[in-house]
């Protein structure tokens, strides 16, 4: 994982990561996770109206892309008015094809870095409701829950109710 290189995304790294997620989604769908995300249900315009109101980052190996994040620096949809002292990670995906396990967890602490040295206290995000499996594994890396969202709007589909995670990461924590 050492020689993993991290940058902002840029325009025409859109289909990349809409490739990623997509891929994401399959895999997910192939370990009997359901309902989560859909591959093809987020295209281009979704990411580049990130790009316009946050950052997505890339993390690259020598042959390529092989995982990315999103990161928001508000989520009123979630988490509703919020003072500014959180960063929202969202869409943490890697290609399981490219990567040896625990990489997901280094970029999540690659992005747990960036929001601490934004000067903010605290990294939050949400999964699904009931998806067992992935809120133990953001409990694992030292999130915990705080509460839920009933009815989230999601981008390409109905509302869902999410678990909200949080951890601290005040002073260079995380």
């Amino acid at each position: 994982m050492n020689d993993l290189r991290f940058r902002l995304a840029e325009a025409a790294d859109v289909p990349t990561v809409v490739r990623l997620r997509d891929d994401a989604a399959r895999w997910m769908l192939a370990q009997g996770v359901t309902g989560q995300w859909r591959p093809g249900e987020l295209g281009g315009d979704h990411f580049r109206r990130i790009m316009d109101s946050g950052e997505i980052w890339l993390a690259e190996a020598a042959d390529g892309v092989v995982g990315a994040w999103e990161l928001w620096w508000e989520d009123e949809d979630a988490w509703g008015p919020q003072p500014p002292t959180a960063g929202y990670v969202h869409r943490l995906m890697v290609d399981h094809g490219k990567v040896a396990p625990g990489t997901g967890r280094h970029l999540l602490g690659v992005a747990e870095r960036r929001v601490a040295e934004a000067g903010r206290s605290l990294v939050r995000l949400d999964c699904l409701a009931g998806n067992e499996r992935l809120t133990s594994y953001y409990l694992r890396a030292g999130y915990r829950a705080v509460g839920r969202k009933e009815g989230k709007p999601q981008p390409g589909g109905m509302p869902k109710s999410f678990t909200l995670l949080e951890k601290s990461v005040g002073d260079g924590a995380a």
